[in-house]
Formats: C-alpha cells, sequence, structure tokens
C-alpha cells in the first residue's frame, strides 16, 4: 500500500495490531489483552481530539467566510515567503515520521531512531520558522488589529502553533524513549498515536495555505 494510502488507513479505521516487540525494551508493556484495551483507549481518546481541533478550525474557517464577505474592509495582507518554507519543512517532518514507523516494523531500530528525530527536529524547526515569520510581519507593521484579514491570519496560525506545541512535545517524548531503548509494546501505541497527529496538523496546515490563496484573489 502507498504512503497517502497507509496514512488515509491509519487516520479512519486505525493502525494495525503492533506485533510482538520482545526484546525492544519493557516499554511498561504488560499482558496482551491490557495492551489491547489501553491501545483502543488511546486511539479513542485521539479521535475525540482530532474531532474537537476540527470544530475548532471550521468554526474559525466559517467565521472567515462570513467576515470577508460583511464588507469591502478586506485587504489581502503580504504574506512572508518563509511561510512556503515552513510549509515545506512541515512535509517534510511527516515524511521523515512515516518513514521511521515503516522503520520500526521492519524491525530497522537505527533507522527508525534516526528518521524520528529528524522528524521531531524539523517539527521544532517549523515553530521557529513560524516565530520568525511573525517577527518579519510585525516589523513591517503589519499588525494583528491592522485589518479583519491580519487577525484571522494571526488566529489562525497561532492556534496551529499551539496544537503543533502539543504534537513536538508527544514526538520528543517518543525520541527520548526510543534513544533510551524503552520502546516496548506500550510505547508503539504512543508512536501511532502522535504520528497520525502530526500528520492531522500537516493536513490543517495546507489546508489553511490553500484558504490564504483564496483570500489573496478574492
Amino acid at each position: 500500500m502507498g504512503m497517502s494510502g497507509s496514512l488515509t488507513h491509519d487516520v479512519i479505521i486505525g493502525p494495525p495490531r503492533p506485533p510482538d516487540d520482545s526484546g525492544w525494551g519493557d516499554g511498561g508493556g504488560g499482558g496482551q489483552d491490557g495492551r489491547g484495551s489501553s491501545r483502543r483507549a488511546s486511539f479513542t481518546g485521539l479521535y475525540v481530539l482530532l474531532a474537537a481541533s476540527t470544530m475548532v478550525f471550521a468554526a474559525l474557517t466559517s467565521a472567515l467566510v462570513v467576515r470577508r464577505g460583511l464588507s469591502d474592509d478586506w485587504l489581502s495582507m503580504p504574506k512572508p515567503s518563509i511561510l512556503w518554507i515552513n510549509t515545506a519543512v512541515l512535509l517534510a517532518s511527516s515524511f521523515a515520521l512515516e518513514i521511521a514507523r515503516r522503520a520500526l516494523r521492519s524491525g530497522a531500530r537505527a533507522k527508525f531512531n534516526g528518521w524520528w528525530t529528524l522528524g521531531t527536529g524539523l517539527g521544532m524547526a517549523f515553530l521557529c520558522g513560524q516565530v520568525v515569520a511573525w517577527k518579519l510581519l510585525n516589523d513591517a507593521g503589519v499588525f494583528i488589529s491592522t485589518n479583519p484579514s491580519n487577525s484571522f491570519f494571526y488566529v489562525f496560525t497561532f492556534a496551529h502553533a499551539f496544537h503543533l506545541l502539543g504534537g513536538v512535545s508527544a514526538l520528543f517524548y517518543v525520541d527520548v524513549q526510543a534513544l533510551r531503548l524503552s520502546l516496548g509494546p506500550a510505547k508503539r501505541t504512543a508512536i501511532d498515536v502522535s504520528a497520525i497527529f502530526w500528520h492531522f496538523l500537516d493536513g490543517l496546515w495546507v489546508k489553511r495555505t490553500k484558504l490564504r490563496n483564496w483570500q489573496a484573489v478574492k
């Protein structure tokens, strides 16, 4: 199955049951039944989080569309070119995490560690890039209160960065456990949950990028 098909399967149906991880560290695994129950609970929590995050961003998008059509005071704001670099970095981080997951399934421990660390580092780089983008806009006199378009841009990017901060924390936790050689069955669930949440945030950013382009041509 291709990468895009694998991601779709994971988000809609949930990833396959993890293989036996004996020899990968204890990881707090426990018995087989306990592991399955904990995994189901973790994914139930993930789907609730995804649904809540989707509703938040859907509400913001609806508010933007309504506000955009209320009057003619909407002015498209200049977008710093670093936003495109940030988008490439975020996409690269998701790609690295997916390669890491595939490496783990095949038992390539060192490869998993390297790709997961790279994906985590790229996620941190994206957040740093967003700070740079906000500073560039601030230096150019583009403030949150200057125009409704500016306000929505800052609200969207702040909300996305807040979610990404939680995502980076999860990626960093997994990375530390991997480097400590503590990737037992319980940690496999943390790997899948954090990676799927990251892919979801990646998709939200791409959707938001398309919306920014729509704003610019209206």
